[in-house]
């Protein structure tokens, strides 16, 4: 059977990608002397399976760990609205334990039995006591945090109003909503997520991410950043979530730094939306990069899928 060169394209580039998740995997398990854990790969499926467990942490986190020399600060990670530290993590946890980071997750603001659904403002000051303990177990004076979608952007409102800056030292947002987003963008969330419409547009969370929100007014009033905190933002030209994704994107103030990332830029296989993000190959090895500036590894580009990623 002769197999049309479309089809020999699409199984390269899926080859190309295999062979990049490989690198970055078998580069993490070279910094542990335990045998890697295993990635998972299917943000959907992990989702759900989220959904089902919802206090199960992903693999590799909230594991008893003493940060080392080059890793000093532990890594916590912040799931999205309506999403739990399982169905978010499941990639980045176990990679990052791997590469010999200190990982630690939480999940929050429940409301109405939706994860991450109640006011922003209050899943700060939860957030704000997890950070204590993180730090009181692990004797480590900051934190770095990688959050997803409203976990991406609610650190700031702990580190802007709570004090948090003192405790902060990288704050890595994987499509947050930095300056809210539109009905239509989380109306879209919650259809694919197969939630009762009703019950999660009207919850604390929803009503605090729309555009125009007093919450928003109020958050990004004083600016974006802080001193003495380095900020990343990755985005993908194809968030249905959090629109227009260039809204995610933040403005460096006195002090601070900002590194703002399109994953589309030399990589138009990228087909990643707000979902996929956290298990796009491409978004891990960004953070692994801004967690570790001195140690750079080569950006792969791989086929991402939505709903799904590689």
């Amino acid at each position: 059977m002769r197999i049309p060169r479309s089809l020999l394209g699409l199984l390269g580039l899926a080859a190309a990608g295999a062979v990049a998740v490989t690198a970055v995997t078998s580069a993490a398990g070279a910094a542990t002397r335990t045998p890697p854990l295993p990635i998972g790969h299917n943000a959907l499926a992990t989702f759900l399976v989220g959904l089902g467990t919802p206090t199960q942490s992903p693999a590799g986190a909230n594991v008893p760990c003493t940060p080392t020399a080059a890793h000093p600060y532990p890594v916590v990670l912040v799931p999205g609205t309506f999403e739990t530290d399982y169905g978010d993590w499941q990639a980045l946890s176990p990679l990052l334990k791997n590469n010999g980071y200190c990982v630690y997750g939480l999940n929050y603001g429940a409301f109405q039995g939706l994860n991450s659904a109640g006011h922003l403002a209050d899943a700060a000051v939860e957030l704000g006591t997890f950070i204590d303990h993180v730090r009181q177990v692990t004797g480590a004076p900051k934190v770095d945090i990688v959050g997803h979608s409203q976990g991406g952007a609610m650190p700031r409102y702990y580190i802007n109003f709570l004090g948090g800056g003192r405790y902060v030292d990288k704050l890595i947002g994987i499509s947050p909503s930095s300056h809210g987003t539109t009905l239509g963008g989380l109306a879209t969330l919650v259809g694919r997520l197969g939630l009762n419409p009703a019950v999660a547009l009207a919850s604390p969370a929803a009503a605090d991410q729309f555009d125009g929100s007093p919450f928003l007014a109020k958050f990004n009033a004083s600016g974006d950043t802080r001193p003495g905190i380095a900020y990343t933002v990755i985005a993908t030209r194809y968030d249905e979530v959090v629109s227009p994704w260039q809204s995610q994107f933040l403005t460096a103030g006195p002090g601070a730094t900002v590194h703002n990332i399109l994953i589309q830029v030399g990589c138009a296989a990228d087909l990643s939306e707000h979902i996929a993000t956290p298990y796009d190959i491409r978004v891990l090895t960004y953070v692994l990069n801004d967690l570790d500036p001195a140690h750079q590894r080569p950006v792969p580009c791989a086929p991402s899928l939505p709903l799904i990623g590689n």
